[in-house]
């Protein structure tokens, strides 16, 4: 087992300091808009860039607002770690485990919010009832409740719920979104939420509930794709003014 992971010193000008600033100031926008983070629990990891087998993830005493890209640890998603090595077992396995089965995925995000629990206990799984639902049509898997995440050979079933899709539903426990971006990932994880909020609002107030037809759902979630990949690039300075405004301190 790994001691205390050493101090992380990283070129300022490099690919991976601006890849570290990125996930430091989601961990802190996902505190300010989601803030139901269970204290030092939850977790969002980021791929090193040029490291197919490292990626970066909090340490584990620290709160979402005390992230920064300087106490940003690289881990090898192949080791063994656990708290005695300055990382939450749990989110090492749940995390290493999607990023080692997906290489395209470059970012991860699990969050145990109120309304992602409620959905992913619910029978019926997610509906087509909004916009932010199609996101996932068809793409979103579902993974039964084992306990806490710690033990790696649950890493290949959960790898298994999520096949291709861009987001999990771990039964009566949470969801886990994945992106080629942070901002990707952050992103789809807005959109998830509203999502679930909107089902249980409608749930709770109406039998009487309209679902978009699966060939409407079909056409659209390709041109939410479509857009995400061309035009929707082109807000990209908008999102770093909100980290900029939202996230004070994740650059240091």
């Amino acid at each position: 087992m790994q001691n205390d992971l050493a101090p992380e010193r990283v070129d300022r000008e490099s690919t991976e300091w601006a890849a570290r600033q990125d996930l430091a100031a989601a961990y802190r926008m996902i505190d300010r808009f989601f803030p139901t983070t269970d204290g030092i629990y939850n977790h969002l990891s980021l791929r090193v860039p040029g490291s197919s087998r490292q990626f970066l993830i909090k340490r584990h005493a620290l709160l979402y607002r005390e992230v920064s890209a300087s106490n940003l640890v690289a881990v090898d998603m192949d080791a063994d770690l656990d708290e005695r090595a300055g990382v939450n077992r749990p989110g090492f396995v749940l995390h290493s485990g999607v990023l080692r089965a997906r290489p395209d995925v470059q970012c991860v995000i699990h969050m145990h919010t109120v309304p992602g629990i409620a959905m992913s206990a619910h029978g019926m799984g997610l509906r087509m009832i909004s916009q932010a639902a199609i996101r996932f049509y068809k793409r979103i898997g579902y993974h039964p409740f084992e306990g806490v995440t710690d033990n790696p050979d649950e890493r290949e079933r959960l790898a298994a719920a999520l096949g291709t899709n861009h987001a999990l539903f771990l039964r009566n426990h949470g969801i886990v979104v994945t992106g080629s971006s942070v901002r990707e990932a952050f992103e789809r994880t807005r959109d998830l939420m509203t999502a679930c909020e909107i089902q249980l609002a409608l749930e709770a107030a109406t039998d009487n509930i309209v679902e978009v037809p699966d060939a409407i759902c079909e056409s659209t979630v390709r041109q939410l794709e479509l857009h995400d990949s061309g035009r929707g690039k082109a807000d990209w300075p908008a999102w770093r003014r909100l980290m900029d405004e939202v996230a004070p301190g994740y650059a240091d």
